[in-house]
């Protein structure tokens, strides 16, 4: 089904896409889109070579993005990941290597966040009221919160390799890749595109993207962040981006009010509850955007102050927008700083 990793929402404005051309050609580039995952995709390129033939590298993109979400989606009954959740017992159950990569990257930002991004969370998550069914009448209790603590656990999944397999250490654990597959899907696009000789371009699916080389006019792609604004859409800031991925989470348009109090979407593995910090969106850059899509959501469940020692520790590249009732101030890490300076030069 589509809706398979709809469930954070993004928060980019791509204006290299907003541009009002439709799908097809241009004078010196190539715009494709289409559907995935509960969302949208969007191709915007440089034609590497005369004569690119535009309906047979869509279809080709299509076909790798319905492979994905035909291993990955947890709405569908029998796709890859759906058979290992629905099964009982704890033996290595065999995947495909696009689950087995997924999977390890999401488990190194479990390991190095202290648990901040767990795959696992997927109980949690309806026990709020941000799954697939209807939102709970109430609140959560404790008792139901530490019921479902105890469902989950990134340290309960192991990953084996040759051949790839995985297992639970639980018998209910249930593994969602939403916080990442889309990243990851970019991240498989981009190497069919490299593989057809196309090196400039910006492709983006829900908001997570990659670029590369630059816009057709020698000129950086330009990406803009949005305002962290509940009912409208104003740009935050625009900068300039190559050869790089991206990816934002936020929490400002997720949510829902019970009894005067706030509830985000997003969820911290850790306490079972959905954060309560002033830290709106987190965008972050890295190499690959399976990993840009995984911190992004571990730096929105950390919080401000333990998300910029993160980022100073680890090196992340990571741009935040911290709202509270009449303000929004800003802070670049010191990486991301770097990075958009030998950009700029």
């Amino acid at each position: 089904m589509l809706r398979a990793f709809s469930l954070l929402t993004s928060s980019l404005l791509l204006l290299a896409l907003t541009c009002g051309c439709q799908q097809g050609e241009t004078s010196d580039r190539l715009l494709l889109s289409g559907q995935t995952m509960g969302t949208t995709w969007s191709l915007n390129m440089v034609p590497g070579s005369p004569g690119t033939d535009s309906a047979v590298l869509k279809q080709r993109l299509q076909a790798r993005l319905d492979q994905i979400n035909g291993l990955m989606s947890t709405y569908d009954p029998e796709s890859e990941l759906s058979r290992f959740n629905s099964q009982a017992g704890t033996d290595w159950y065999p995947v495909s290597e696009d689950t087995a990569r997924v999977i390890d990257v999401s488990q190194e930002i479990s390991a190095i966040s202290g648990g901040a991004f767990d795959i696992s969370i997927g109980p949690l998550v309806e026990l709020w009221g941000f799954g697939a069914g209807e939102r709970r009448a109430k609140t959560p209790t404790e008792g139901q919160i530490r019921e479902n603590l105890a469902r989950i656990g990134y340290k309960n999944i192991q990953l084996r390799r040759g051949p790839t397999a995985i297992k639970k250490q639980i018998p209910e654990l249930q593994i969602d890749l939403s916080a990442v597959a889309k990243g990851y899907a970019v991240d498989a696009l981009a190497k069919i595109l490299e593989q057809q000789g196309i090196n400039n371009y910006l492709l983006e699916i829900g908001g997570e993207l990659q670029v590369s080389g630059h816009r057709g006019d020698e000129s950086p792609w330009q990406i803009a962040i949005e305002k962290p604004l509940e009912d409208v859409r104003e740009v935050a800031t625009i900068f300039p981006l190559t050869n790089t991925a991206l990816a934002t989470s936020g929490n400002y348009r997720n949510f829902y009010v019970e009894d005067g109090q706030r509830y985000s979407h997003t969820i911290d593995p850790v306490s079972g509850k959905p954060i309560r910090h002033k830290l709106a969106s987190v965008t972050v850059l890295a190499r690959t955007c399976a990993r840009a899509d995984a911190l992004a959501t571990a730096l929105m469940v950390l919080g401000e102050e333990k998300a910029r020692l993160f980022c100073e520790k680890n090196e992340i590249a990571a741009y935040f927008l911290i709202h509270d009732k009449t303000s929004t101030t800003v802070y670049a890490s010191p990486a991301f700083e770097r990075f958009l300076n030998e950009v700029e030069q």
